[in-house]
């Protein structure tokens, strides 16, 4: 018997909106960055030019600057214990983020969960950002990864978590969707303030 749950990370797993905004903050390129974005959310531009322009602008930094403000970052109150929760309840986990890597790794690590997907920087030898960047989740395939997922799984039960509008699709492959401090204009078919919310709903749906 397999269960399958799928989260969102940033603003649901962890403290930090956005690790692209994040980084630009930290680096100085907010500017740049803000522009990018206005040309996406415009239809301009494709994800995959945006996360490349985004990208560009960090070139000559190190790994180690990025993991400085990744492992910086913050678990919300009650994800560990989720977890572990969901762990005991045979529940495959997989992280589906939008965000980059270098926080999604470090928190799949250190939860131990079964799958991470999210958008990779790319490094040189040295550690350094090349300026290029491998854009594995894009606005629309968190649906497509959480697919995937299930039919290689074959779970009796599928729930989404998440917060944004980029987790609707995963919403609409779950059996059970649940939104925590969604943005507006989301809605799951539970809406929830907190992750010891999340749990109580598991529970409930599996005793």
């Amino acid at each position: 018997m397999v269960r399958l749950i799928a989260f969102d990370l940033e603003g649901t797993l962890v403290k930090s909106i956005s690790s692209w905004v994040e980084l630009h903050k930290k680096f100085g390129t907010w500017e740049k960055g803000k522009e990018y974005a206005e040309l996406f959310f415009a239809g301009e531009i494709d994800y995959v030019k945006w996360a490349e322009l985004d990208a560009s602008l960090w070139k000559g930094h190190t790994r180690e600057e990025i993991m400085e403000w990744a492992n910086s970052v913050e678990y919300m109150e009650g994800a560990k214990e989720l977890i572990e929760f969901l762990k005991q309840n045979d529940f495959r986990i997989a992280i589906l983020s939008s965000g980059l890597m270098c926080l999604a790794g470090r928190i799949a690590r250190e939860l131990g969960v079964d799958y991470v997907f999210a958008n990779e920087l790319i490094f040189d030898e040295n550690g350094v950002v090349t300026g290029k960047v491998n854009p594995l989740v894009d606005f629309k395939s968190k649906g497509v990864i959480l697919r995937e997922l299930k039919e290689e799984l074959k779970p009796e039960l599928t729930v989404a978590v998440g917060d944004g509008y980029n987790d609707l699709s995963m919403f609409r492959e779950a059996d059970v969707s649940i939104a925590i401090n969604p943005h507006e204009g989301v809605e799951g078919d539970h809406n929830v303030d907190s992750l010891w919310e999340v749990r109580e709903i598991i529970k409930g749906l599996i005793e």
